[in-house]
């Protein structure tokens, strides 16, 4: 039998800022799409796809040459903001589609797609399969981002009815440091990143969601490629300058050989939000 060599794929995530659009013009959108189109990721989770129709989804897809698997809309909406959404796609030269399915309903603040993915090139073999998850965490609370990770902590490993490689991609809205001075955030929104004690006072950033992931299995390539503490966020709002992670591309049971935060001038003026790509190596043994 003729052994398949493992295959280098990019997976990535990005989160959009109100899906790329102000004021009904779509210029930063288009200037988003080219830079996405620049990273040539194979598989994009997205988040903040704000008053997307199916129309934006396939006008961008086609734009990068990929195709989408699902947009899935938020279940919370915070009025009078247009609807949210987290959408997937794939670059079908390189990744095929086997199956898709929105889960967590009910649980998650905004959206968990979970996807059945194989590399193009094996054609019908299926021992090259793998899970990609794309999703976007709760602002609110970390106790709500600790629910929605336990609903992923059965595939950082062997589970039954799942391939053993999987990917999760998105925003967690999970601080990935503590601050030494929690001024540099508004006590308003201190909240969102904080444990919150019995008596209502702040502790230290609430890091549970990201930490129960990783000791179920799950792991983080940015501790293993390049700086460990790069940012994703803290350049863009006045109000909340704190450079730390909140987007992550996590991997279980395949390799990370390829990472990194596209940390740009112009990445900046696109979104709140830096695009978090990891390459790995899909095969057999995934």
């Amino acid at each position: 039998m003729t052994s398949i060599a493992p295959i280098r794929l990019r997976a990535m995530t990005y989160n959009m800022l109100n899906g790329g659009l102000d004021a009904g013009t779509d210029t930063r959108l288009r200037a988003q799409t080219d830079m996405l189109a620049s990273l040539t990721p194979d598989i994009l989770s997205l988040q903040e796809c704000t008053g997307w129709t199916n129309h934006h989804l396939s006008w961008m897809a086609r734009r990068l040459g990929m195709v989408p698997v699902a947009m899935v809309p938020s279940r919370v909406r915070r009025a009078p903001s247009p609807p949210n959404g987290t959408s997937l796609l794939i670059r079908p030269s390189t990744v095929r589609l086997i199956d898709w399915w929105s889960v967590g309903e009910g649980t998650f603040h905004h959206a968990l797609i979970r996807a059945l993915l194989r590399p193009a090139s094996v054609g019908d073999d299926p021992s090259s399969d793998f899970t990609a998850f794309a999703t976007h965490f709760a602002w609110s609370s970390g106790d709500a981002r600790l629910t929605e990770a336990r609903m992923l902590t059965d595939f950082g490993g062997p589970f039954p009815g799942a391939p053993r490689g999987a990917l999760l991609l998105g925003d967690l809205n999970t601080p990935d440091r503590d601050l030494d001075d929690w001024s540099r955030v508004p006590e308003n929104l201190q909240s969102r990143y904080r444990t919150v004690r019995p008596d209502g006072t702040f502790g230290p950033a609430d890091r549970r969601a990201v930490q129960v992931l990783l000791a179920s299995g799950w792991q983080d390539p940015q501790t293993m490629f390049g700086d460990r503490d790069a940012a994703s966020v803290g350049y863009f709002w006045e109000n909340e300058r704190v450079p730390w992670r909140l987007d992550y591309a996590l991997t279980a049971g395949m390799e990370a050989v390829g990472y990194g935060i596209h940390d740009t001038p112009d990445a900046r003026k696109h979104s709140d939000h830096l695009p978090v790509w990891c390459d790995v190596l899909v095969g057999p043994r995934s």
